[in-house]
């Protein structure tokens, strides 16, 4: 499998905020992290409310 087709930049912010390595983000396939980040910011949301 190759690696994601994405740019550092964004690579970095989306392993800072799943909290996960960037070896992780670049090798997890995109719909995997685009469910994760989603549920990232519905939690991010939800804690603000609080």
């Amino acid at each position: 499998m190759r690696p994601n087709q994405i740019s550092l930049e964004t690579a970095q912010m989306m392993a800072k905020k799943l909290n996960m390595p960037l070896e992780h983000v670049m090798h997890t396939p995109p719909h995997i992290l685009m469910a994760k980040l989603q549920k990232a910011e519905a939690a991010a949301e939800e804690n603000e409310e609080k």
